[in-house]
Formats: structure tokens, sequence, C-alpha cells
């Protein structure tokens, strides 16, 4: 069997990699032509743990290429995925203009049975809407089938997601689809995926709706913690208590700075959308979109509080600036509103980060960088770690301390204790957590 991936981003790339690994041959396509020559050279575009290893070795195997050409990838495929972006419109709604793009290419250029599979996260209605366009182009009828597979790939765990999925969501009412889609993702039955076969519009929807549900558990959780701040209670021991019940369980309760990255907030958006088209208000997912916002605005102000009350002239440091650690993706990272109003109430900012400041730059350039941890905090008149590295859960506490003007830390994602924080003579505030122990 030979797949195409059409797209070479974060989702293509992984998925076209990882296929490859199972012994697929595979061709991922894109039209940037600069990305494909760096790709070919076996130099990754993104930054996701093992995913470089994992390109050179299908590379030097043979079992995986990167072409523009994009009508003799669809030719020789059987399996054609569409991972394009689909990025925000200024309504909120998924804007398809690449989707729909890479489906007349498909409709032009096929010439034997294919399944186009729909990895890109898109509208309820899309693979409707995908094979109508494609039947309109084709310039004789050629039998295809449109399938919709969405990804639930976590950013810094791509390869294990793939490898190890929670489930595989196959959507099609097309018998003929369905075999092929059970055939490609064969290899990981070995794994005990559970492979789960719906109708195309709900597979759609299912992706949908688990993000705005992660989303909903990381903006409830925030909004304990300001709770827990008031009332003197731990946020973290409220997580863990919630956590361990069965029916709620303990991931996406961890308290911090709101969420961010490339699928929560665009996702959460174009739910809204989706719904207000069929007038069906989603006051939840509504509700956790504003809650989000608000809350990375107030992080600067919860910045300047713990410093004395004004930042002018100040200098601080920012620990951290990808939305999550072990990626370098900046797309709604907490940390731009954060530097934006620590800069706008006149800070001096100075900022690490591990893999991201290259991406960081092009968001974020009117502050300065820093190659380490140490020189970062040097001179600082308050710390604050915005992503939690690992690289940062053992700082030296008395280096950090003697380099900063005022010891000052600001840790917004709670990787310290205060106790521990209070014996090294820092002013210390978290999130959702009191500075002192409980008497």
């Amino acid at each position: 069997m030979h797949i195409a991936v059409i797209g070479s981003g974060y989702v293509g790339l992984v998925t076209g990699a990882c296929f490859a690994e199972f012994g697929v041959d595979v061709t991922c396509v894109d039209v940037d032509a600069e990305k494909i020559a760096q790709l070919a050279a076996g130099k990754t575009t993104i930054y996701e743990p093992g995913l470089d290893q994992l390109v050179k070795r299908n590379l030097q195997a043979g079992r995986l290429r990167f072409t523009t050409d994009s009508p003799s990838a669809i030719q020789q495929s059987l399996v054609i995925f569409l991972a394009v972006g689909t990025p925000p419109s200024p309504d909120g709604s998924a804007d398809l203009s690449y989707v729909e793009d890479a489906a007349r290419k498909i409709a032009e250029h096929i010439d034997s049975y294919k399944v186009v599979v729909t990895k890109s996260t898109v509208p309820v209605g899309t693979g409707k809407h995908l094979a109508a366009l494609i039947r309109k182009h084709q310039p004789r009828p050629v039998e295809f089938s449109v399938v919709s597979n969405p990804e639930f790939l976590r950013e810094g765990a791509a390869i294990r997601d793939f490898k190890f999925p929670d489930r595989i969501v196959v959507g099609t009412s097309d018998e003929r689809g369905r075999k092929v889609l059970g055939d490609v993702y064969r290899p990981l039955s070995l794994n005990q995926a559970p492979l789960m076969y719906t109708a195309r519009r709900t597979a759609e929807l299912i992706k949908y709706a688990a993000n705005a549900f992660l989303a909903t558990k990381i903006t409830f959780i925030n909004e304990i913690a300001d709770l827990s701040e008031k009332v003197g209670a731990d946020v973290q021991e409220v997580a863990r208590g919630i956590g361990l019940d069965n029916r709620i369980g303990s991931k996406f309760l961890h308290a911090g700075p709101g969420f961010g990255g490339s699928c929560f907030p665009k996702d959460t958006r174009a739910l809204v959308k989706i719904a207000l088209d069929h007038d069906v208000p989603l006051r939840i997912v509504e509700a956790v979109l504003a809650v989000n916002d608000n809350r990375k605005r107030a992080m600067a102000r919860k910045v300047c509080n713990a410093a004395g009350g004004s930042l002018r002239g100040k200098t601080i440091a920012v620990l951290g600036l990808t939305f999550k650690p072990d990626t370098d993706d900046m797309r709604e990272a907490p940390s731009i509103p954060l530097v934006t109003g620590l800069l706008d109430m006149g800070a001096k900012v100075r900022a690490h980060d591990p893999v991201g400041m290259e991406q960081a730059r092009k968001e974020l350039p009117d502050i300065e960088y820093c190659d380490d941890p140490y020189a970062c905090v040097r001179g600082a008149d308050a710390l604050v770690i915005v992503t939690e590295w690992v690289q940062f859960r053992a700082l030296d506490l008395d280096r950090v301390k003697s380099e900063m003007a005022q010891p000052v830390v600001v840790d917004l994602r709670n990787i310290y204790r205060p106790d521990d924080m209070a014996a090294h003579g820092f002013t210390y505030d978290s999130v959702g957590r009191s500075s002192k122990p409980e008497m």
C-alpha cells in the first residue's frame, strides 16, 4: 500500500513519518518548496521529541519521501490524507481554503479508486462538501471515498500518541473506505487501540467536542484556583481530590495561566461558530473562551502585584515562552499576552526558552533573549515561570536568588513548593495556593 499525506506541517509530518515506521510507503506533499527541500535532507521543520530520528531513519530506508509533485503522489497512492491547515477566519469559523485546494487537486489527477481521508480539523459536513467538490472537478468519473479520521496528537508526545492511541475514529458509511482504513491501521491492533467506526459527521464533531471538553477542564480548575487563593485552599490538592474520582479523572486539572496552542483556542471558537450557524448556542464553551482570554490578560497584573504594585523601570525575567513544554509552538501561548502586558506596564522583559526562542522572536520582538535561565534572572526584580519545562524544575535556587536584584518569584505552573521557596528567602506567589503554609 502507498499513502500520500498532503500537508507537511505538524500533523502531516508526524502522520507520514509514523506510517513509514510501520513499513508503509509514504509520500509527504507540500506546496512550500523550501520546506520540502529541508525535509528531504532529513531536517525537520518543527520541534517534536523523537521526530528527527524517525524522519531520518525512514528516509534512509526509502519508505518516506517528500515532494511538491502532488499529481504523482496522488496517482500512486491508494490512501490520501489531507493534513493541511484550517486556520481561523475573522468570525472564528475554520478556513477551508487549503482543504478545498487539495480536494480540487485530487479531483484533477485521480485516475483510479482512492480513499481521501480528512486528518485536518474540519467543520461538521465538510466530508460531504469535499465529496461534491471532487466529483465536480473530475475530468472523468472515477470512484473514491471520503473518510473522516480526526487526529488526537498532543504536541510534545505526538509520536507516542500515534503509536499508542486512546482511540482511532473512522467516520464513513462507505464499506470499501472502511475496509481500507482498517487495513491502514492494522499495525496498531497489536497495541489494542480501539478502532471506532461511526458516521462521517459524527467523527467530525468528535474532534471539536473532545478539544472543547479538555479546554473546559482546564478553565474549570483555573477558576477553582482563583477561589482557592481567596479561601486559603491548595488547588493542587483540590485537583488531586477530584481527579481520583474515576468519573472526573486527573488529566487536564492543572491550574495555570490559561490554555493556548494550535488546537484548543481555534477549535473551541470554531465549535461555537458551528453551533451558532445551527441556532444552538453553546453557553459553556462560550464562557470557557471568555474566561481563558481574561485569565491570560490577568497574569501580567498578578506579576505586577507580586513585584510591589508597579513595574515601571523594573526588569522581569520570564522562563518559558512556548504554550507547553516539548514543543516550539508559540501559537496563542499565554506568554504573549503576559509579556505584552508587562511591557505595557513599563517593564523591561528578559526571557529564556529551551527550544522556542526562534519562534518567540516573531511574536515578541521587543524583549531580550538569554541563552540560559541564570543569565535570564541576572539583575531581575522578579522571575516569572510561564512554561513548565523540565529544565526549570530543579534550578539552583541559591544561585537564582544571588543573581536577582529582588528575590520575587511568580510561579504560574506551581512547579515549586511554597515552603521550600520561603526557606530559600524568596517572596513567592503561585496559582491557587497560599504563599504561606497553613497553620
